[in-house]
């Protein structure tokens, strides 16, 4: 009866480290797929999108195929950097307006600086593509305050730009939660005082 136990116990680890390393696996796919795409998305079709870094060429299809008139840059401004010549360079070429806002991943946003990329979101020429380096933090953080605070579609859809779906890990112990920490903390001034 003992080997009977052990056997089905050693079978049932087996099987949960298969179906571990089968979900680790998917999940390492799906970010990977995510930043081959550019982490490309819609936040409201013909008027806001968010993406990864893009490259020279990205930006030209986006303007072609989506007409993005405004660039947001969560980066912040870099002049000596490869990415950032070629970013401002087709930006112009292509007269797209190009704006720079530093915010970092791991810092949450002070209420100013909230409302200053609230505003930033609010008068920039329409259709707006926000990016930082992979499109998961930052930007999910701007996404939802633009959805927010300029589109005020609501807490639910808004919080939702903030997700694994991006590639954000809403995880406490992670440097990146400092994101979910900034839009709880506005809640209250975005009018989501239930929550």
């Amino acid at each position: 009866m003992r080997g009977i136990v052990g056997l089905r116990l050693a079978n049932m680890w087996k099987m949960i480290c298969v179906m571990a390393i089968g979900l680790t696996c998917a999940l390492g796919l799906y970010l990977a797929d995510l930043q081959l795409s550019g982490n490309f998305h819609t936040i409201v079709a013909g008027e806001a999108y968010r993406s990864a870094q893009p490259t020279s060429a990205e930006i030209d299809a986006y303007a072609k195929q989506y007409g993005i008139k405004t660039i947001i840059n969560l980066r912040g401004a870099s002049p000596n950097a490869p990415w950032y010549k070629a970013e401002t360079a087709e930006a112009a070429k292509l007269g797209i307006t190009h704006i720079d806002f530093n915010m970092s991943a791991g810092k949450q946003l002070s209420k100013a600086r909230a409302e200053q990329i609230i505003a930033v979101l609010d008068k920039a020429e329409k259709p707006l593509l926000i990016h930082c380096k992979a499109g998961a933090d930052r930007s999910g953080l701007v996404s939802a305050l633009y959805l927010a605070a300029v589109r005020k579609t609501g807490e639910a859809a808004a919080e939702r730009q903030i997700s694994i779906r991006y590639g954000h890990f809403s995880l406490p112990f992670i440097s990146t939660y400092a994101m979910n920490r900034t839009f709880e903390s506005l809640e209250p001034s975005l009018g989501f005082s239930n929550s």
